[in-house]
């Protein structure tokens, strides 16, 4: 397996944000899109395993699959630009500016949205034979998911509110790392094993993602939860993405950067000579 040093793949880390602060809003987009739809679709099939076998632990053991396919196709998840496209601008690079960076985030944003709502719509119109049914098991404990990230934390005050931002940057911290992993080696084979574990252990471990909240609250509220859009947004989706920026950034992309790309000066050992010196 073909390794990299820290120096070599963080240093593609910086040379990948640039890239897509640069890319064309039509490939942003589309890239954004498919990431968001590969991603709910993942979250689909993992809850699906997790409701009929009664066993989390094996619907966190194959989400990691839609994170694999959506990387190895290069497209775009708004976790993964809140890591990696800040670094090009703390290492100035030529025209990546405050105004680019928002505009990937803004189409990143967008794209991924779309892509979550229309897997949101695919699975509930299937579970319900085009809305004809009510779903069945799945579709009662998809609601009350739903239910209970959103009125729950609502529930919980101030405390919910901060329970969320820190259960989002525990998720994109691992997310993060996976996106890492995967630039450590130049194999496929390699790149699969590095993202799956820190994937598998968020999704196991209920930590918040706000790509697949994209699509599990609006599959929940279209499945029976009974909360709104303004609670899903003020009690779920906005702290979950702050939590995420704040996590992917201060706890992954920021500490390689300043230890691996912009290096200090070793310590020198006062009064001991060097061998060149004797």
């Amino acid at each position: 397996m073909a390794y990299l040093e820290p120096n070599e793949f963080a240093t593609k880390m910086v040379d990948s944000g640039e890239q897509k602060i640069f890319m064309s809003t039509k490939d942003t987009y589309i890239r954004a899109f498919m990431a968001g739809a590969i991603l709910a679709l993942a979250a689909f099939f993992a809850i699906t395993v997790a409701v009929k076998t009664g066993v989390p632990l094996i619907g966190a053991l194959l989400f990691p699959v839609g994170f694999i396919m959506l990387y190895l196709c290069k497209f775009d998840l708004l976790t993964g630009v809140f890591t990696l496209v800040p670094l090009a601008l703390i290492d100035k690079r030529p025209g990546c500016t405050m105004s680019g960076l928002m505009r990937n985030w803004g189409l990143v944003f967008i794209g991924n949205l779309s892509g979550a709502l229309m897997v949101a719509f695919f699975a509930s119109f299937i579970l319900t034979y085009g809305y004809q049914t009510d779903g069945g098991v799945l579709a009662e404990k998809v609601s009350k998911i739903g239910e209970s990230r959103t009125l729950g934390y609502q529930a919980q005050g101030v405390g919910g509110w901060f329970t969320i931002f820190i259960r989002g940057m525990l998720c994109n911290w691992m997310v993060s790392m996976g996106v890492v992993g995967a630039m450590i080696s130049t194999s496929a084979g390699a790149k699969m094993a590095a993202m799956w574990m820190p994937i598998m252990l968020f999704f196991f471990m209920g930590f918040e993602h706000s790509i697949v909240n994209m699509f599990l609250f609006p599959f929940s509220m279209i499945m029976g939860g009974d909360f709104t859009v303004m609670e899903y947004l003020i009690w779920n989706e906005i702290p979950t993405a702050l939590g995420n920026l704040a996590g992917g950034f201060l706890l992954v992309g920021l500490p390689l950067y300043l230890t691996h790309v912009k290096t200090s000066k070793e310590r020198k050992v006062a009064g001991v000579k060097t061998v060149a010196a004797l």
